[in-house]
């Protein structure tokens, strides 16, 4: 296979890499409205419980094959990141409590501009000056999509801060382990170590299980969303992604979560779309074509018809 030839073929695993990701924030805006209504009714720990638990079966069944030859350190660091996903939801989900909507998602989403530098801290990959300004554009971005009057700090967004430090965590760690690991065993590991987490902390702190409230399809319908597609789905989706794309540029398309939570909130929940919400769009857009943007290399003819690349 010649030098142009891999270059165009990781161009395109790159760009289907990158749509995955994009896909995978689509159903993550639209399951906002879903996890709304099932809070409601549910507990919010028992909530995670149920999503988490109805992914990692759901992937076992799928997966049997690779499931049986798990290694002891795809076990291992898949409920490392399963732990670092828990905490991310927990925390996210009782800093609302305290907290408006806009800045839990605001602050949440800050994992942009923290990802680049945890990435370097940890896996020593500096960060490039597109990444950076990227990651800086996209806050503005997320800013402007939204932050609303009240710009004050109080406990919940203490909370959700902790949720984006360890969903930046989660992100550089994937990072990582998917790097030399299966990202299938990675994922039904991470699943099942964030349903494992989940019912222990809900049976300490939120009582018992109200099996009952499951009898509503309404209910179990929007369990299983959340499970099959927004879990299982998705973070396999993401964990693949991540195999084949930086830190840096993961973070920013996830945080699209922003953009297409406010599109679904404008169709399903009637929420008005402003001027100040499509610029807040296009900055993000703009940021994700600025972090995957790499200059072409420009021929310098020399001497004896040679030529050199430079930049």
């Amino acid at each position: 296979m010649s030098k142009n030839e891999i270059e165009s073929k990781t161009k395109l695993t790159k760009l289907l890499a990158s749509a995955g990701l994009i896909l995978v924030t689509v159903i993550w805006g639209s399951a906002f409205v879903v996890m709304k209504n099932s809070i409601d009714v549910i507990s919010p720990t028992y909530v995670l419980a149920y999503r988490f638990t109805v992914a990692a079966i759901g992937m076992v069944i799928l997966f049997w094959k690779k499931v049986r030859t798990m290694s002891k350190q795809e076990f291992g660091y898949g409920l490392v990141v399963g732990a670092l996903l828990f905490i991310s939801y927990y925390f996210q989900t009782y800093g609302l409590k305290y907290t408006t909507a806009s800045k839990n998602a605001f602050i949440t989403t800050l994992y942009v501009i923290i990802v680049p530098f945890l990435h370097w801290l940890f896996n020593k990959v500096r960060p490039t000056r597109n990444n950076l300004i990227a990651a800086v554009i996209a806050v503005i971005g997320l800013a402007l999509l939204s932050l609303k009057g009240d710009l004050t700090i109080n406990y919940g967004d203490f909370l959700t801060l902790i949720c984006g430090i360890c969903f930046a965590t989660h992100i550089v760690f994937l990072d990582r382990y998917t790097a030399t690991y299966d990202p299938i065993r990675l994922t039904v590991m991470q699943m099942a170590g964030a349903a494992v987490f989940s019912w222990i902390v809900a049976g300490l702190t939120e009582g018992p299980c109200n099996l009952a409230v499951l009898s509503d399809w309404s209910v179990t319908g929007g369990i299983l969303y959340l499970g099959l597609a927004s879990s299982m789905f998705c973070f396999l989706l993401q964990t693949v992604g991540q195999k084949y794309l930086d830190a840096g540029t993961s973070s920013i398309l996830l945080s699209f979560e922003a953009v297409f939570g406010l599109i679904f909130s404008v169709i399903f929940l009637h929420d008005p779309m402003t001027l100040r919400g499509l610029v807040g769009c296009a900055l993000m857009f703009a940021a994700a074509i600025l972090a995957e943007y790499t200059p072409k290399k420009k021929e310098k003819p020399v001497s004896g018809q040679q030529t050199v690349a430079v930049q």
